[in-house]
């Protein structure tokens, strides 16, 4: 349950920092910070108390007793996608910032035509 907790507190903070923050990179920063909290998610739902990992060499191992590889599988996909879209999203916060001098989203807006 902790589990739970701790990454929908996680989902909010990131969502703070994204709606309200104006600067770019903590507006980065709170969009890993809710990529983080997803990750938990999705691992605190494939968890399983008191089972083991999903090798049948172990004499008397029935399904109800393992743990589901999915979850684990997807949210290691999910951070390297995580840190892809972080990576591209610093690199544009770079080039605005080389073109605007600036990283607040107020001043960036109002140079729109």
């Amino acid at each position: 349950m902790i589990y739970f907790i701790t990454s929908v507190v996680l989902i909010l903070t990131g969502m703070y920092a994204v709606l309200v923050k104006k600067n770019l990179i903590k507006i980065v920063i709170g969009l890993s910070i809710i990529d983080s909290g997803v990750h938990l998610l999705m691992i605190a739902i494939g968890y399983v108390k008191n089972a083991t990992a999903p090798i049948f060499s172990k004499p008397g191992l029935t399904a109800d007793k393992m743990v589901d590889p999915v979850p684990q599988a997807l949210v290691l996909t999910s951070i390297v996608i995580g840190l892809a879209v972080t990576a591209v999203a610093l690199s544009l916060v770079i080039r605005l910032y080389d073109h605007h001098k600036t990283l607040d989203i107020n001043k960036i807006r109002k140079l729109k035509w």
